[in-house]
């Protein structure tokens, strides 16, 4: 596969494995059965969002929901990938699916990680995908290859491309406590962006998918102390500010959906509205061709709620004045909580998925699939 091909197919990367006869985490050398070390810049290897190829040989990623997928032979498969260890501590959560069984979830240990992904499989191909639950903020992976018996060509991407931009609730934040329940652990354990509402629509869809998001994130005014918003961050390949610039030429999303405005509160009309024109005006710049979903909060207190009503079909008016007619509004059905800090649990992400796959499927003519084992 060449660079411009490469980069093109970074929006799929998912790992995954067998919980039941797998053993999981990081392994030292003499427990690797023998078999093929294949590097990252193989092309059978299917990276899917936002990565840094400045060393080809490694690339690096930040976004949640970045998966790689890879095809084997053999009844074994691993991983080595090199996690930032941001601030010396943070580790990386990893969901993990073997040959559409159901995903489970795996932390990385440190700096090195060689990831015993699958074991004990029967004959024939077999396909494992891994995705990044954690967000930006817990710091990158560099993915340096995998190891196993034979290593195949990978299936060909989804034809369909959606982005999603939001601020916690895209991130998946808050959502699983399958492992450490709310309140215990560290802020990101119950983060898992491959089961938030975003990727969960895009299986359902079959299309390929971008989360661009960062817990706090605002469009004019974000929560917690920090000086930053979307606008600033969204074309970004580590989604932080200053952070390198994202190509955005080598994702052309069909739909991009925004799901802004819980960390901004209630604004004024004549500050939130225009900005938020603004911002889908930059979005269409890039994306020309893209239909454009500006998505209610599904945490709005009932005084938000009611100014996203009001707000958001005005700024699907003003931009038709400005002839960018592919804008859209979608409201989820209710307040979906349960998650840590009142954030949506799993079960929440599956029904605003739902909710969301049905109005696109409708809007872009988009066929509905059926996606097994979700849990």
């Amino acid at each position: 596969m060449n660079l411009n091909r490469k980069l093109l197919a970074i929006g799929v990367a998912t790992l995954t494995g067998l919980l039941g006869n797998a053993l999981l985490g990081s392994r030292s050398r003499a427990d690797v059965p023998n078999g093929t070390m294949v590097p990252a810049s193989s092309s059978k290897v299917l990276i899917m969002g936002r990565t840094d190829y400045t060393n080809f040989a490694r690339p690096r990623f930040w976004a949640p929901g970045v998966t790689v997928e890879v095809r084997f032979e053999g009844p074994f498969c691993y991983m080595e990938v090199i996690d930032q260890q941001r601030y010396n501590k943070n580790h990386n959560y990893l969901e993990v699916r073997v040959d559409g069984g159901t995903p489970f979830r795996v932390q990385t240990t440190g700096s090195k990680n060689e990831i015993l992904l699958a074991k004990g499989l029967g004959p024939g191909a077999h396909t494992v995908t891994v995705t990044k639950d954690t967000e930006a903020s817990i710091g990158y992976l560099e993915l340096v290859g995998f190891r196993c018996e034979k290593l195949l060509s990978p299936p060909p991407l989804p034809r369909h491309k959606i982005e999603f931009i939001g601020d916690s609730i895209t991130c998946g934040f808050g959502d699983d406590q399958s492992t450490i329940p709310c309140g215990k652990g560290t802020w990101y354990d119950e983060h898992n962006a491959y089961l938030s509402y975003g990727p969960i629509t895009a299986r359902h869809l079959d299309a390929q998918w971008h989360i661009t998001a960062y817990s706090g994130i605002g469009l004019i005014r974000s929560c917690c102390g920090m000086a930053f918003t979307m606008p600033e961050i969204w074309d970004t390949v580590n989604i932080e500010p200053n952070g390198s610039p994202w190509r955005v030429k080598y994702y052309r999303p069909d739909v991009v959906t925004i799901c802004l405005g819980q960390n901004d509160g209630v604004q004024p009309e004549n500050k939130f509205v225009p900005a938020y024109v603004s911002f889908v005006n930059t979005l269409h710049s890039s994306y020309p061709k893209a239909h454009i979903v500006l998505l209610s909060s599904p945490m709005a207190s009932p005084q938000l709620n009611a100014a996203l009503h009001k707000y958001l079909p005005e700024v699907v008016n003003d931009c038709s004045q400005q002839d960018n007619k592919a804008v859209s509004t979608f409201f989820f059905s209710k307040d979906f909580g349960g998650g840590c800090g009142n954030h949506p649990d799993l079960a929440g992400q599956r029904q605003m998925a739902t909710e969301l796959t049905g109005y696109l499927a409708n809007l872009m003519h988009w066929k509905q699939h059926t996606v097994p084992n979700m849990m």
